[in-house]
């Protein structure tokens, strides 16, 4: 019974998620700000994408480190991607070290239930670069 008065007296507030890229104005809903968040978006030269990579709830970038093998077999993962994994996994592939060098020879890009990234070959700086990239992209 007194659940029940308590769900009739106080209102329940329903909390709306949003990601860390948008930004929020005081004076505007959330509706208006994606909105304008989408229009600066395009009118800045960035084009949308077909992929988004969501903040983690601590406000950092998904992008993680693994240690396989006793140490050595190093992984970078990329977790929780939104929309076309494989225009991500492509991008990465192409532009995340100079072609040609010794990293971009050795860097394996896989995708792994469909919506992480598994990035193979690499070293303990690698997490470093795929996060510095991905913030260079916009998220």
């Amino acid at each position: 019974m007194l659940s029940s008065l308590r769900r009739q007296i106080l209102p329940q507030v329903q909390r709306q998620q949003r990601a860390f890229t948008q930004v929020l104005s005081p004076s505007a809903s959330l509706a208006s700000s994606s909105s304008t968040q989408n229009s600066t978006e395009t009118s800045s030269g960035l084009s949308p994408k077909p992929y988004f990579v969501p903040r983690n709830s601590t406000g950092n970038l998904p992008v993680y480190s693994d240690l396989r093998n006793a140490g050595s077999r190093y992984l970078v993962l990329v977790r929780n991607v939104e929309g076309s994994i494989s225009t991500l996994a492509k991008e990465l592939n192409q532009n995340l070290f100079p072609e040609g060098s010794y990293e971009a020879e050795k860097m394996k890009v896989q995708i792994s239930q469909g919506k992480h990234i598994i990035i193979s070959g690499g070293d303990s700086g690698w997490k470093a670069e795929v996060t510095k990239w991905l913030q260079k992209k916009g998220f």
